[in-house]
């Protein structure tokens, strides 16, 4: 989405006993209640195209944290991508709002694709934040791995000001600096980071391009509407 870098994020188990809690172990982030602030959620990326890992996550994620909604923005002309082949940014928003319409709590953003030229976070978020108020809590969901590159983002600082950020663990992922890198984060830079565990979901966009161009099922990997919409459009058999 509007990340310096996407990456499909997938699952894993987090000891909350390690964590610092004016990071935010799992379970941390307080749930809205009646007349109190809504607290929302963003799912970026190319989402290209969307598939039922990132739908499984953000729903999982979403009821774990207590979210009121997650949106879903694919980004415009990704700035860390400009050579990569990514399908007309129409299409992609379309997959993405196929995807989400039958979830009440989840919504498609045109924020971005909507933006002329390279789109940054930082960009976005003050628009969020414009249209959401300053009572709204913002979570910006990530893979765990993308803490390590929070700091090299543009205006990061204001960044971190602007947002929490929601790091989603997965199985695999070598815990042995992390805590020590969130722990730096919040004592340096300000940024408020709630690692989150989640669940395995083994399924790439990468993948389900390829399968596209070489004429491969991808049923049951993305939503129905969206796999109608990719075979009705011809999309990702070679110029897309």
């Amino acid at each position: 989405m509007i990340m310096e870098r996407m990456n499909e994020t997938d699952k894993t188990e987090y000891d909350t006993g390690a964590q610092d809690k004016a990071v935010g172990a799992p379970g941390q982030i307080a749930r809205s209640q009646g007349g109190k602030a809504r607290r929302i959620g963003i799912m970026g990326g190319t989402f290209n195209p969307i598939h039922n890992g990132h739908l499984i996550i953000a729903e999982d994620i979403r009821e774990k944290t207590g979210l009121d909604k997650v949106l879903f923005i694919p980004s415009g002309q990704p700035p860390h991508k400009p050579g990569y082949e990514v399908a007309d940014a129409e299409h992609r928003f379309e997959m993405v709002r196929r995807a989400v319409c039958s979830n009440r709590h989840f919504e498609a953003s045109r924020i971005e694709i909507d933006r002329d030229g390279p789109t940054y976070t930082i960009n976005t978020l003050q628009e969020l934040r414009e249209s959401y108020g300053e009572e709204t809590a913002i979570y910006f969901i990530i893979g765990a791995d993308v803490v390590y590159e929070l700091d090299t983002w543009r205006e990061y600082e204001t960044v971190f000001r602007l947002c929490d950020f929601i790091a989603v663990m997965r199985p695999g992922f070598d815990e042995s600096e992390f805590s020590g890198m969130i722990r730096r984060l919040s004592a340096e830079k300000g940024a408020r980071i709630h690692p989150v565990p989640s669940c395995l979901v083994d399924i790439s966009s990468t993948d389900i391009r390829e399968r596209c161009s070489t004429g491969r099922s991808i049923k049951y990997l993305v939503p129905e509407p969206v796999e109608e919409y990719i075979i009705g459009k011809g999309l990702y058999r070679g110029n897309t």
